[in-house]
């Protein structure tokens, strides 16, 4: 879980995590004393100087040891505790990567600017990969190895893209599942303001003018398309299968 600055959020966030998972919580720089605060409540902290989304998310992508990992931001905007309906697919073999599709609970959860951008975005990924998507949402679960294997070099707001993309280049079996969006708690530093959702989406447009990288994954071509059936909520995940 990415954090800057985020104290107001963290003891919601961190008590819903799932029973018998470890939260990662990496701290890209905080003044608040969000780093001392997660210890506190249990959470294993690690410290990413350079600032960057991408360089908060790949360090705790690297210090975890789990063979499943999810992602999600810590600012209380997505529930934890439904983790395990995202995890679930990966779980069972049945997905490589499974996305929180966000729908937003209130007004302002999610302010037009940034939902626009998301929707342009969107639209270029199926235009780049195939890939029939909503949202790229910062809630996801896929296999740790996997994901090291992608070798994912972007250290800003294109981290998340660029996962997508090359996984999509490497036949990825990929999908969404709805996850409630909230309001989150204090200020954000993208989605929040005009100036950093342009920052996001012009380290999102340099991702997509990439070439596609990579081979296919298990013999299968780079082309992805929804699933015929939705993903279904899991009914449990066993302790310790899955890290934060």
């Amino acid at each position: 879980m990415p954090c800057l600055d985020e104290a107001g959020a963290l003891p919601w966030v961190l008590e819903r995590i799932p029973s018998g998972w470890r939260a990662i919580v990496v701290d890209n720089g905080s003044t608040d004393g969000s780093a001392v605060l997660a210890a506190s409540l249990g959470a294993t902290v690690v410290r990413e100087p350079v600032r960057g989304f991408g360089a908060a998310c790949h360090a705790g992508l690297l210090a975890a040891t789990a063979d499943i990992v999810c992602f999600c931001d810590c600012d209380a905007s997505l529930d934890p505790a439904l983790l395990p309906s995202v995890v679930d697919p990966v779980l069972r073999g049945d997905l490589d990567l499974v996305l929180g599709r966000r729908r937003p609970t209130a007004r302002g959860a999610w302010p037009p600017h940034a939902r626009l951008a998301n929707l342009e975005l969107a639209r270029r990924i199926r235009r780049r990969t195939g890939l029939r998507l909503h949202d790229l949402g910062p809630m996801r679960a896929a296999r740790r190895t996997a994901l090291l294997g992608l070798e994912l070099a972007d250290r800003r707001s294109g981290y998340p893209l660029e996962m997508l993309v090359r996984a999509a280049d490497a036949g990825w079996r990929i999908a969404e599942t709805d996850v409630p969006y909230a309001p989150r708690t204090g200020r954000s530093k993208v989605t929040g303001t005009w100036r950093g959702t342009w920052h996001a989406v012009r380290d999102m447009s340099a991702v997509l003018r990439q070439p596609a990288v990579g081979t296919p994954m298990d013999g299968r071509i780079p082309a992805v398309t929804e699933p015929a059936q939705p993903v279904r909520p899991a009914q449990a995940v066993r302790a310790g299968q899955a890290a934060r």
